[in-house]
């Protein structure tokens, strides 16, 4: 976990796998993130934003 990110905004439910970690530190690989889905909600200082999955495999990001 980096230093200056502190522990209570960890996701609890998307642990680490260091042993078959791929991506870069402080990054959450998008098949972790999605858990199966093609698209998800994103609330940011009060507004929601979606986050979705292309058929083409591209993140989209909407408002």
């Amino acid at each position: 976990m980096r230093a200056d990110i502190p522990a209570s905004t960890a996701w609890p439910s998307l642990p680490v796998e260091h042993e078959s970690r791929t991506c870069a530190p402080g990054s959450i690989r998008t098949d972790r993130l999605f858990q199966g889905r093609q698209e998800i909600l994103i609330d940011h200082q009060g507004e929601t934003y979606r986050l979705r999955i292309t058929k083409s495999g591209k993140l989209i990001l909407t408002k």
